[in-house]
């Protein structure tokens, strides 16, 4: 028994568990009956022989976070909000951004959702360039602090970037583990030669949504990078509660 013999469907649901969700709305994000859902968490605790669903998925996170070919498939941080989260209004129509592949970990979900990394292609190219100063766009608020934290990141400067995190990601990932697995993941892309922004939205998920920014970013080892970075307002700041590389 234990984790190996959970299903791809138990394993989705504890993943969504831990990720924020509660019952009712994982039965909506999946077009499920909340029956089935409980069963589905009924039936993983059972196999892992645990008394608590959420202590089910963290086992699942953990032991996701510690395979180095699940690294890229994991988001980095948790994706659940804490207390002194702010609520974000999502416009409507926006579109729920599903499970990215990705980087390093947070929950070590830097996917750690950790948490929230086996690498995509290596290959790629970097075909975006950057905006001029005089006529590029101002930066939201949101792209300011991901770019102010990819820039801790980059420098290694691992104790400022778990700093900088949220309730969620910290609640995931002490400062020790974060240095571990940002060094394990980060080391073999190299210097970054160039990060462009991509996209910015806002992402409706419970329980308040949260900011969803990506830039292509060029590393010495792999071009064409996409990092994907999750955030939310806590204390009147953004901070970076998951983030994915492809």
């Amino acid at each position: 028994m234990g984790i190996q013999a959970l299903t791809e469907k138990e394993k989705e649901t504890l993943r969504l568990l831990v990720s924020g969700y509660d019952a009712k709305s994982m039965a909506r994000h999946l077009g499920l009956s909340v029956h089935t859902v409980n069963e589905r968490l009924r039936d993983a605790r059972r196999k892992m022989a645990v008394s608590s669903s959420r202590e089910a998925a963290r086992q699942l996170r953990e032991s996701e976070r510690r395979t180095p070919e699940t690294l890229g498939d994991e988001l980095l941080g948790g994706a659940g909000v804490a207390p002194g989260v702010e609520e974000m209004t999502a416009p409507a129509g926006t579109r729920r951004i599903g499970r990215p592949s990705g980087w390093i970990a947070g929950a070590i979900l830097m996917s750690l959702g950790l948490a929230l990394l086996a690498f995509a292609s290596m290959t790629g190219s970097a075909d975006t360039p950057a905006a001029a100063p005089s006529t590029a766009p101002a930066e939201s608020a949101a792209v300011a602090a991901a770019r102010g934290w990819l820039a801790l990141v980059d420098r290694g400067d691992w104790n400022a970037s778990w700093g900088a995190t949220g309730q969620a990601f910290k609640a995931l990932n002490t400062p020790e583990t974060w240095a571990r697995v940002a060094q394990q993941v980060q080391g073999p892309l190299g210097a970054v030669k160039s990060r462009v922004l991509v996209s910015e939205e806002t992402v409706p998920a419970p329980p308040y949504g949260y900011q969803m920014v990506k830039f292509r970013t060029d590393y010495a080892n792999k071009t064409g990078a996409i990092e994907t970075l999750s955030l939310v307002r806590e204390g009147g700041a953004w901070r970076v509660v998951g983030v994915t590389i492809e």
